[in-house]
């Protein structure tokens, strides 16, 4: 019992040890605390501003862009480069410093940057140099009135034109030096000067940076054109860090990582591959005191320039195919300078039709005033014209499969002559012809026979109404949308034209419609039709790229795959694969056989080809006055029996028959006989470095 009793007042005693344990440790925390707090706090909180961590991204050069043998079409040239990184919070007097400092070491006198500044420019840095006596000039009863800004401009309005020009010339390289730093974000470079930066100026900068708070020497770089003009039109351009992301697409870019002064870009293939393009940036994180003097760096993400684009274009043969464009174009021109007043642009396209790889598109403008040439390939894509009979394979077809005509059906090629519609005809006078004959010779009347009984009209008598269904129209367009004609191609390109659509659906225009005189289709939708064609009716998407490639550090190699393209049949014609024989063939006879209307061009070459040529009715206004003109095109492939290679050509506006140079034909030929004679040539090389190895 006493025991027990002895224990119960030792419990209470050994408690009370601990409690008193508890409060001296919690009292020296306390004490510790408001030491740290009141005696050190300072100290503390200076080291705290001392060490503020901030990380920028750092742009990487773009891909390159190659063709299709690995030659390299687009290169990043690297050129010196000065830039200013602000820390956040700077002050618009701790810019003028850095600008101060900075034209010490730089030169920033040439007419670009001179030019550029403005008189607010000026009157800020007045406004900055002599800030007490210009607040002055501001009563306090005037301030009391007006918000900030307007205080602000109330005093820059009140700097004279005397005091402005009484700025130095090293007053004005300050001044365009800081209106660049001004355009810099917050932890984003931005270049103050990349042109013509000497190596100079790259060493003064570089060696005095510690005074030259958020400046830095760096490498920048411009694209480069090995190839120059060639093929310049459809591989774009970027921005230029001045104009940074573009503004109406700003929300896009800044949600993907994208700073306001990123180069992106801006058309052609530079636009539609930018994601690849682009490359991943590289990201340092800064470590600086409170007035933007930098501690220490650290690469936290290295950078990657973007991936390589190999593209499925041929570069030599792209070349070729420009000269000859070119030269037919001038030819044409300077054989009757006057009736081809109008002529100024002939458009090609060449194309594998079993793969839809794109192996040329030239387009080539000639200015009639200026007497000079320009690239305008992507014309290519955006201009359309009437085809003319280079169409009428999609016509024939359209006529087998709705069942107004059978394979080897004829008509009497004679005028057609419908009341209240101008009388329509062939070239000449053909007589009585089948569809394979019509599509040798080029008969304008056999398609106006499939037209009309499309439009319920069996019974055709001249000078008489025709019966006329208006779907008729409709029905035929989407057989012609099948090869690709009047719809997207599906090319790889930011932009490209579907053509005009006729909206009067009356019989006359359906004749015209049927012979390629209604509707418009640019360049490439041809070229996609008369491949599809040569395909058996398989249409396939049209495509610049072949590769995609990873970066290697190398300058001089291309690294490993990272995608290809693969070949993407669209749509498969809704038509018997006899009926397409019948065709190929007819388009066969066009080129090969005596009478085919291309015959007198590529009857008897080796490499077996088809085609069909076209002609189209156009107009234009000169004062006022309508003149009438020409469409001249041509479609084509070859050989006959195993295509490899499509075209197709349109010369828009060329003089009439009397006088016109046979334009569509010699570039047709040209292009053919250029890309056999490569190909051939290419074999033998290929050949003895074989045999040697």
């Amino acid at each position: 019992m006493n025991k027990m009793k002895k224990k119960e007042t030792q419990l209470p005693f050994r408690l009370n040890i601990l409690f008193f344990i508890v409060f001296l440790l919690f009292s020296i925390l306390i004490m510790q605390l408001g030491v740290v707090q009141i005696l050190n706090g300072a100290d503390f909180q200076e080291e705290i501003d001392r060490t503020i961590k901030d990380t920028t991204k750092i742009p990487v050069p773009r891909g390159k862009i190659y063709d299709r043998n690995h030659q390299v079409v687009v290169d990043n040239k690297p050129k010196y480069s000065i830039t200013y990184t602000p820390a956040k919070g700077i002050q618009a007097a701790d810019k003028l410093e850095v600008a101060e400092n900075l034209a010490k070491y730089i030169s920033m006198d040439s007419e670009d940057y001179i030019n550029g500044i403005t008189d607010r420019n000026k009157q800020e840095y007045w406004y900055l140099k002599n800030k007490e006596e210009a607040d002055s000039r501001l009563s306090e009863e005037e301030s009391a009135d007006l918000d900030n800004a307007q205080q602000y401009n109330t005093i820059l309005n009140r700097i004279t034109n005397e005091e402005l020009l009484d700025l130095s010339k090293q007053d004005l390289e300050v001044i365009a030096i800081k209106k660049e730093l001004d355009k810099a974000y917050s932890l984003t470079p931005q270049i103050v000067k990349n042109e013509d930066v000497t190596s100079e100026e790259y060493a003064r900068v570089a060696e005095h940076l510690g005074e030259l708070p958020g400046i830095n020497a760096t490498t920048d770089w411009d694209r480069d054109y090995p190839f120059e003009d060639t093929f310049s039109s459809l591989l774009g351009s970027i921005t230029s860090q001045e104009q940074g992301i573009l503004a109406d697409k700003e929300q896009y870019y800044l949600t993907r990582g994208y700073s306001r002064n990123d180069r992106v870009g801006r058309s052609g293939l530079e636009e539609y591959y930018e994601d690849i393009l682009r490359g991943r940036k590289e990201q340092i994180q800064y470590t600086t005191t409170k007035n933007g003097r930098v501690v220490d760096t650290k690469t936290i993400v290295e950078g990657e320039r973007g991936k390589d684009l190999v593209l499925t274009i041929d570069m030599e043969f792209q070349k070729e195919v420009d000269k000859i464009v070119r030269e037919e174009l001038e030819t044409t021109i300077k054989k009757h300078p006057y009736q081809h007043r109008f002529l100024q642009d002939a458009l090609a396209v060449v194309i594998n039709p079993k793969t839809g790889e794109l192996l040329a598109v030239s387009g080539q403008h000639y200015d009639h005033k200026s007497e000079k040439f320009s690239n305008t390939a992507f014309k290519a894509l955006y201009d359309a014209h009437r085809p003319g009979s280079t169409i009428k394979g999609a016509t024939v077809l359209a006529g087998y499969e709705s069942g107004v005509i059978t394979p080897g059906q004829s008509f009497y090629d004679a005028p057609i002559n419908i009341y209240g519609t101008p009388v329509k005809k062939s070239w000449r006078n053909l007589g009585l012809v089948n569809d394979s004959d019509a599509l040798k010779l080029s008969s304008n009347v056999y398609m106006f026979y499939i037209a009309m009984r499309m439009g319920g009209e069996y019974n055709y008598q001249s000078g008489k109404k025709i019966a006329f269904n208006r779907d008729a129209v409709q029905e035929m367009r989407n057989y012609f949308q099948q090869f690709g004609l009047g719809v997207k191609t599906g090319i790889d390109y930011p932009y490209e034209a579907t053509g005009f659509v006729g909206t009067e659906p009356k019989a006359g225009n359906m004749l015209d419609f049927a012979i390629g005189q209604y509707d418009t289709f640019t360049t490439m939708q041809m070229a996609q039709y008369v491949a599809t064609i040569a395909n058996d009716g398989y249409r396939v998407r049209p495509h610049f790229l072949k590769e995609v490639r990873n970066p290697v550090p190398s300058e001089n190699e291309l690294g490993p795959v990272y995608r290809n393209t693969n070949t993407e049949v669209l749509n498969k014609v809704e038509m018997e694969q006899s009926n397409i024989d019948r065709v190929q063939e007819g388009f066969r006879r066009v080129f090969q056989e005596t009478g085919g209307t291309a015959a007198t061009y590529f009857k008897g070459k080796d490499y077996n080809p088809a085609g069909k040529t076209g002609t189209a009715e156009n107009e234009v206004f000169e004062d006022g006055v309508k003149i009438d003109t020409e469409n001249l095109s041509l479609v084509g492939y070859a050989p006959y029996d195993e295509p490899e290679i499509a075209f197709a050509v349109i010369a828009p506006h060329t003089g009439k028959v009397s006088q016109r140079h046979p334009i569509h034909h010699k570039i047709g030929e040209r292009i053919l006989d250029t890309y056999f004679d490569i190909k051939e040539d290419r074999d033998e090389e290929k050949f003895e470095k074989e045999a040697e190895e």
